[in-house]
């Protein structure tokens, strides 16, 4: 967290304009009502995902969720996505132009199930779909496989209605595994540029391999729900 006793400019020495330290200053004291709604937000979004776990597991017996993460982005992250976008350091900034700030990861058993939530998801009157990235049909160049949805929830304050953007990633168990094992060893650093090169190509390998257990898998479970 940001001491808010200490100078930005040592805290983050690419800051060097007054101006911008004195108003990010200002933004991270008054953006603590910000970061609550974001929590809420959270909570509403992770409250729809385990109610439909539930009916789910009424229903046929089993849970299409493995686990819920969730996350709020730290003042340090919301501060350098603002500076690489070149954007004012303000709420209304951070408000208009950052869609990750909330986050949930919902971790699934299959590949269908990763849709059907989705859809569940986003079939729900008071959710809005702003932004869809489907990264399982159209894989990153790395491997990466996550179904991306940014969508907007209500949460109901005290006084007022307001509508927040939350993040939500869907992936199987397998997706998840590749996923935070290639996140560790990509960020070693100085490995020579060959030894960096053969080591994207077998991560990029493990990438497919995961794929075609997930498919396999889904083709056993096919079978045996017949």
């Amino acid at each position: 967290m940001i001491d808010a006793d200490k100078d930005l400019s040592t805290q983050f020495p690419n800051i060097d304009n007054k101006e911008a330290m004195d108003s990010f200053r200002e933004t991270m004291a008054s953006s603590q009502a910000l970061m609550s709604r974001y929590r809420c937000a959270i909570m509403e979004v992770e409250t729809k995902f385990r109610v439909l776990n539930e009916q789910f597991s009424l229903q046929h017996d089993r849970n299409p969720i493995e686990s819920i993460k969730t996350r709020l982005k730290s003042p340090e992250s919301i501060l350098g996505k603002l500076r690489r976008k070149n954007l004012p350091l303000t709420l209304s900034a951070i408000e208009n132009n950052l869609f990750d700030i909330a986050g949930i990861r919902v971790i699934c058993s299959f590949v269908d199930d990763i849709y059907m939530l989705a859809d569940c998801l986003i079939s729900q009157d008071d959710i809005t779909l702003v932004e869809e990235k489907d990264y399982i049909r159209n894989p990153k160049e790395n491997g990466y496989r996550s179904l991306h949805l940014i969508v907007e929830v209500p949460i109901f304050l005290q006084d007022e209605k307001r509508n927040m953007k939350v993040e939500v990633q869907l992936r199987t168990i397998a997706m998840e595994f590749w996923a935070n094992l290639e996140h560790r060893l990509r960020y070693k650093k100085d490995l020579p540029e060959d030894v960096l090169a053969a080591t994207e190509n077998s991560l990029l390998e493990c990438a497919n391999i995961s794929s075609m257990l997930d498919e396999k898998m889904q083709s056993i479970r096919d079978v045996v729900e017949k």
